[in-house]
């Protein structure tokens, strides 16, 4: 069974910036494609942010485009969320997600089998 695991939330002031990771516990052709949701408190799951096994296609939320920029290492085997100009409604758990390759994009929590635990992302007005 493959792990996720994220690192580098916490708390930042508004307008300022965090960038996120996930690495997998090991390599695996189901996590080729990977993507970013977050979970405010008493909200459903948001699609965040996902990007492709190359990392030549990526698609985003409307509300974090031109603020955030989903990356991968696919030497480190990592994959990034840097989030700038944050706002006090970006606040949430942070979570990466996974799935085997798929000719589109997908951005609904139910098509991705793996999760990471979450990170808490909270940002003060």
């Amino acid at each position: 069974q493959v792990q996720l695991q994220e690192t580098g939330g916490g708390l930042v002031q508004a307008g300022g910036s965090l960038r996120l990771s996930c690495a997998p516990s090991r390599r695996s052709s189901s996590l080729y494609q990977r993507a970013w949701f977050r979970q405010a408190p008493g909200k459903e799951r948001e699609f965040v942010a996902a990007i492709n096994w190359i990392g030549t296609n990526t698609e985003y939320a409307d509300s974090v485009k031109g603020r955030f920029t989903i990356s991968r290492d696919n030497a480190k085997n990592t994959l990034y969320l840097q989030m700038n100009s944050l706002k006090p409604g970006d606040t949430a758990v942070y979570y990466c997600a996974a799935r085997s390759a798929s000719a589109a994009l997908m951005t609904t929590a139910r098509d991705y089998p793996y999760w990471g635990q979450g990170t808490q992302v909270t940002v003060s007005s």
